[in-house]
């Protein structure tokens, strides 16, 4: 039996799968925003939930929005960032008493995809996260590629490609620099920019819907998102020219961005056409569970 834990920035998920890879369960809770120790508590008590509820004992993998340092064994890099400079993965064990394995929550979400999702059978696919914020994760022949540094795939913090007067320096970041793609792309950052430009606070999925009643400065903000989107894209399909994109987090259940974004993208693609294809995720926008568990046979 595997279990796979996602910690997002609004909620924590857990899922048992039995050993075909079969969901038995699955579970969800908001996340302790915040607060370190309460996340480490909430885990432990999915899992021995789960293991309760199915009598068994599980392996646990675990998927961050961030990584864990080669260099240091803590987090780095981390959305969620009551859980960067804490050695996450050594404390989690200790908690479960048992061995676990941590990865970027892109990471998992790239693996599951590749294995039996929308992605099924392609050699290079892209995973991207669109969310509190905006992570990616490459993968070869179903295997995650991750890098020296741990950071492969972290388009997120790459500057937003060919950007326009008024884009430029850009919103402020976390990670101290300016007008990184999250600050566009992710659900806070199309909250801002329509903000700016209306004055009006509203959530990514109410302007979705007043933009299909034809509300003018809705539709003009998703415009200004899949445009940059596009741009995003292209300039990893320029790097890792991958057969399939797949978009996961609560942003990619725009039904628009499948259709219109690969119109855009041949505008940055450095080739006479473009036969990448973008997806929806096969398990919805909570795929990078299933990556989790699937940690542990991939190693």
């Amino acid at each position: 039996m595997r279990i796979g834990v996602d910690v997002g920035g609004t909620k924590i998920e857990a899922i048992l799968l039995d050993s075909t890879g079969e969901e038995l369960a699955r579970r969800r809770r908001d996340s302790p925003q915040g607060n370190y120790e309460a996340t480490l508590v909430l885990i432990d008590e999915l899992v021995e939930e789960l293991e309760r509820d199915f009598g068994v004992t599980a392996t646990v993998g675990v998927g961050i929005p961030g990584t864990i340092s080669p260099a240091t064994g803590l987090v780095k890099n981390a959305n969620s960032t009551w859980l960067t400079g804490h050695p996450f993965q050594h404390d989690l064990a200790r908690c479960l008493n048992r061995t676990i394995k941590a990865a970027n929550d892109a990471d998992c979400f790239v693996v599951s995809e590749s294995t039996d999702g929308a992605a099924q059978g392609a050699r290079s696919v892209f995973g991207v996260i669109l969310g509190t914020g905006v992570g990616g994760g490459l993968c070869w022949e179903g295997r995650p590629i991750v890098g020296p540094n741990a950071i492969a795939g972290e388009w997120g913090h790459n500057p937003l490609p060919w950007p326009k007067d008024d884009e430029r320096p850009g919103p402020e970041c976390y990670c101290g620099l300016r007008g990184c793609l999250e600050t566009f792309l992710s659900g806070p950052g199309m909250i801002n920019d329509h903000f700016q430009r209306t004055g009006e606070h509203v959530t990514p999925q109410e302007i979705y819907s007043r933009a299909l009643g034809h509300d003018f400065e809705c539709l003009k903000t998703l415009e200004r998102y899949e445009h940059r989107l596009a741009r995003g894209l292209a300039s990893v399909i320029n790097i890792f020219d991958p057969e399939v994109i797949v978009l996961g987090g609560g942003m990619s259940n725009i039904d628009r961005w499948y259709h219109t974004v690969p119109t855009l993208w041949g505008a940055w693609v450095f080739s006479d056409r473009v036969d990448t294809r973008l997806e929806t995720p096969r398990f919805g926008d909570s795929s990078g569970v299933r990556g989790a568990a699937w940690l542990w046979p991939l190693e």
